[in-house]
């Protein structure tokens, strides 16, 4: 049994949070905002028809768009309200509930995304072993994308240290999901990894 998530206490003290958190992203969709950038950045490292991962999926809103430009897309997340959403919103991809420090799938995949600041809500405690267990999940040439922002208890440079300890290496590094590049003073960070 791995640490609880920040996001399972979250759900436990607010049973409702899961709920308003699907709402407020079908709310966005539906005035027209664009909830895409992290999958188009992803479709556009990848061939038609590869294999990816979404990493803590939430609603489905990434790996959904990406099964609709012709990935095959599995997506896992903790939370069984958000795997509920997103089997209703974005059919067609394999949705699956699991925590992903005990991420064990017979899948290997060309790419893994990790979108919406998931790891840093990962416990501290699991970080690295879910970083080892992108890193095993990864077909031979494939890439782990993982996104997130400043000031949420966890630091830039500690996270590419996890990264390179469980043997995944840094291919690019830019500061937003438009290819912004990243800097010292850079408060969001998305890491385009590969196996080490």
């Amino acid at each position: 049994m791995t640490e609880p998530s920040a996001w399972v206490r979250m759900t436990q003290a607010d049973p409702g949070h899961s709920a308003a958190y699907v709402q407020r992203f079908r709310d966005l969709a539906a005035g027209g905002m664009d909830l895409v950038g992290e999958a188009r950045l992803v479709d556009a490292m990848l061939p038609r028809g590869s294999r990816v991962l979404d990493a803590g999926c939430g609603p489905g809103r990434v790996g959904g768009y990406l099964a609709s430009v012709g990935h095959t897309v599995v997506g896992v997340d903790v939370d069984p309200v958000l795997i509920a959403a997103a089997e209703e919103d974005h059919p067609g991809p394999r949705w699956l509930v699991g925590d992903l420090a005990e991420l064990d799938l017979p899948d290997r995949f060309d790419a893994i995304v990790c979108a919406g600041n998931v790891v840093t809500f990962l416990a501290p405690s699991t970080r690295g072993e879910v970083l080892r267990r992108f890193r095993t999940h990864l077909a031979e040439g494939g890439r782990a994308v993982v996104g997130f922002g400043a000031g949420r208890d966890y630091d830039f440079a500690v996270f590419l240290a996890d990264a390179r300890a469980a043997g995944l290496e840094p291919d690019l590094l830019l500061s937003s999901w438009h290819l912004h590049p990243f800097t010292a003073e850079s408060d969001f960070l998305v890491a385009v990894l590969r196996p080490g």
